[in-house]
This record gives C-alpha cells, sequence and structure tokens, in this order.
C-alpha cells in the first residue's frame, strides 16, 4: 500500500537500506552490455543497416581492428543482443541483425543518442565561451 504523503514516502526511503553493487545494480547489468568503445556504435551500425555484413561493418566502423570487431560481435552474440546468420556460398556471407531482446535496447540507445547530442552541444557551447 502506498503512502499519502511526500513526508511517509521520504521516511520510507530513508529507512530502507541501499546496497549497491555490480551483482545487483540493474544499471550495471545494462552497462556491461553496453559498456565499452564499440559495443554501442557496433549496435547502432547493425540497428541502421541491418542485415549487416562483417565487411560492412569492418569499413563503416573506423578505428576498429578485426579481431575486436570478431570479439565484440561474439560477445554480443552470447548476450543475446545481435544474431549471426552464416549463408553456404562460396566466398561465405555472414551476416547479422539484432534480436528481438537487442531490439529492445532501440529506446535506451535513442535516448542516450539524444543524451549524448545535447552532452556535446553543451561542451561546444562552453568551449566556444
Amino acid at each position: 500500500m502506498k503512502n499519502n504523503t511526500i513526508a511517509e514516502n521520504q521516511q520510507d526511503i530513508q529507512e530502507k537500506k541501499f546496497i549497491f553493487d555490480e551483482n545487483s545494480c540493474p544499471v550495471a547489468a545494462t552497462m556491461q552490455v553496453l559498456g565499452g568503445k564499440w559495443k554501442s556504435i557496433l549496435i547502432n551500425a547493425i540497428y541502421l543497416t541491418a542485415p549487416a555484413r562483417f565487411g560492412e561493418l569492418r569499413r563503416s566502423v573506423t578505428g576498429i581492428t578485426q579481431s575486436m570487431l570478431t570479439s565484440q560481435l561474439r560477445e554480443l552474440e552470447q548476450d543475446g543482443i545481435i544474431s549471426r546468420k552464416i549463408y553456404a556460398e562460396i566466398p561465405p556471407r555472414v551476416e547479422y541483425t539484432l534480436t528481438d531482446f537487442g531490439l529492445s535496447l532501440s529506446p535506451i540507445m535513442l535516448a542516450m543518442a539524444e543524451w549524448g547530442k545535447q552532452y556535446r552541444l553543451k561542451n561546444e557551447t562552453k568551449d566556444e565561451s
């Protein structure tokens, strides 16, 4: 049952003990999947170009090495964010798409993109002052 006053709600909050650690914090779990230099870039690239081929990703994501691209794609696949489809062709063709679970990141990624734009704009204006 919810309390009816702000004072009662604040008292409830003060009485609760919050423990934050990497195992129980849901934000930490999200950042574990999205964190690092390349994962959010790869998720965004696959979202915008799906189905994305390995070579396309390598060309469009500047600065990433082939081994890092392979490693990050494998981690995203293990986390259930992307799926990999291998075609039995010569030369071999592999395509990456977001899974339904990966697509559920869309609102988060869009919100992060908007926040990033505002952050850059704020810093650009600060630098010009």
